[in-house]
C-alpha cells in the first residue's frame, strides 16, 4: 500500500510518472511534515479515490495528529477559497475583488502547526486547482516567512505528480485498463 503501491498501478506508458513520484515524493528534501502535509493536501485536492485511499495512511503515519488535522482543514478551506477567488479573478468586472468576501476560514488563522506549514500546504492545493489568486497569495505569505523558492518548487511538484497520478489512474478505469502494459519496469 501506500506510494509504492500507487506507482506500481501506473501504467507502463506512464514511466516517467512513475519515476517522478519516486524522486519528487519519495525523495523530497522537504522535512516529513511539509512532505506528509502537501502529499495529503494534495491527493484530496486531486479528487482521485484511489490515490486519496493509497497516500493517507502513508501521510497519517508520517503525521502528528495535530498536523494530519490541520493539513485535513486546510485541504477543506482552500477548496472553498480555490473556488471564490479563481472566480473573482476571472471575471472582468473589477468590482468583485473589491466586495468582502464573507467566507469563514477562521481555521487558516491557527490551525496548531508552524504557518509555514500551512502557507505550503495551500499553495499546493492552490496548485492543483488552478487558482493564480491564491497561488500568488500563498507564494508571497511563505516568501515572506523567509521560505525560499527550492522549497515552494518542492511543492509544486508534489501537487503535479499527484495531480498526473490522479488523472492518470482515473482515466484507466474509465477506459478498462488498469495495471502495468507490456513494457517491462527498468528503474
Amino acid at each position: 500500500m501506500g506510494l509504492e503501491a500507487l506507482r506500481a498501478a501506473l501504467p507502463a506508458y506512464a514511466r516517467d510518472l512513475r519515476l517522478n513520484l519516486g524522486t519528487v515524493i519519495g525523495g523530497s528534501p522537504l522535512p516529513p511534515q511539509q512532505r506528509w502535509g502537501t502529499v495529503l493536501v494534495c491527493a484530496i485536492a486531486a479528487r482521485s479515490g484511489r490515490v486519496l485511499r493509497e497516500l493517507a495512511p502513508e501521510a497519517r503515519a508520517a503525521l502528528p495528529e495535530p498536523a494530519y488535522t490541520a493539513a485535513r482543514a486546510v485541504a477543506a478551506t482552500m477548496a472553498i477559497s480555490n473556488v471564490f477567488h479563481r472566480t473573482r479573478h476571472q471575471l472582468s468586472d473589477p468590482e468583485y475583488r473589491r466586495l468582502r468576501a464573507g467566507l469563514r476560514m477562521n481555521v487558516l488563522g491557527d490551525p496548531g502547526v508552524p504557518r509555514a506549514d500551512v502557507e505550503l500546504w495551500s499553495l499546493g492545493v492552490s496548485a492543483v486547482n488552478g487558482c493564480s489568486a491564491c497561488l500568488d497569495s500563498h507564494e508571497k505569505a511563505l516568501r515572506g516567512l523567509g521560505v525560499d523558492r527550492q522549497t515552494i518548487q518542492e511543492a509544486v511538484k508534489i501537487a503535479a505528480v499527484i495531480h498526473a497520478a490522479a488523472v492518470t489512474l482515473d482515466a484507466e478505469e474509465v477506459l478498462g485498463e488498469t495495471g502495468p502494459r507490456t513494457e517491462p519496469r527498468r528503474e
